[in-house]
C-alpha cells in the first residue's frame, strides 16, 4: 500500500489532506499525533485537529518514541504521523543530538515504506525562508530539513501542499 509524504507550510492542508486521503482506506485507521498541550493555544489547535477526524479513530501520543510507537501500530491499520516537525523539535529539546534524531527518522521512514496498509506522514516545509538569526534554529532547520528528505526518500509518493492542493515531488535523476 502507498506511504505518502506531506509537506508544506504552516496552515496549508497537510493534516486535511492527510485526513482525506486516510478516510479511503476501508480498514481501522491510527493517527500518531507528536503535538503536547503546552499552552492554550497548542490546546485549542490539538483539540481543533481531533474534531476534524473520525472519532472512531485510535490516537496515540508520541512526543518522542516514534519509531517505538509506529511499530506498535498494527500493520493492517492505516496510519497518519502528524507531525515530524513537533516531533523533531521534541527531541532537541529532550537533548537527542542531530544524528540521533536523523537516525531515528531513518528507521521509522524505512518502517513505515514496508507497511501493508497505507501510511501517511505530515511535516512542515521551514527552509524556504529567510536563514534564521540563531543557532538554535538554524540547528532545528538543518535537521527538520534531512529529516524530510529521509522520509520522502522512502516514500511512494510526496507532495508539497499549498493552499489546501499537493504538488508532486519528484526524485530528479540525471537523463
Amino acid at each position: 500500500m502507498p506511504y505518502t509524504f506531506l509537506v508544506g507550510g504552516a496552515r496549508s492542508g497537510k493534516s486535511t489532506m492527510a485526513v482525506r486521503l486516510a478516510s479511503a482506506f476501508d480498514g481501522p485507521v491510527a493517527v500518531v499525533v507528536t503535538a503536547e498541550a503546552r499552552d492554550e493555544e497548542m490546546a485549542e489547535r490539538i483539540r481543533a485537529h481531533r474534531e476534524a477526524r473520525p472519532a472512531e479513530w485510535d490516537v496515540v501520543e508520541a512526543p518522542l518514541g516514534l519509531l517505538a510507537t509506529v511499530e506498535g501500530i498494527d500493520g493492517d491499520a492505516g496510519l497518519i504521523l502528524d507531525c515530524l516537525t513537533l516531533w523533531v523539535s521534541n527531541a532537541l529539546e529532550d537533548g537527542a543530538s542531530d544524528g540521533d534524531v536523523e537516525g531515528e527518522a531513518s528507521k521509522v521512514a524505512a518502517a513505515l515504506a514496508s507497511r501493508a496498509a497505507p501510511s501517511i506522514v505530515v511535516s512542515n516545509e521551514v527552509g524556504l525562508g529567510i536563514v534564521p538569526a540563531n543557532e538554535l534554529a538554524r540547528r532545528y532547520r538543518d535537521v527538520l530539513g534531512r529529516v524530510n528528505a529521509a522520509f520522502a526518500a522512502e516514500a511512494d509518493r510526496s507532495f508539497l501542499v499549498v493552499a489546501g492542493r499537493g504538488l508532486p515531488l519528484e526524485e530528479v535523476t540525471p537523463s
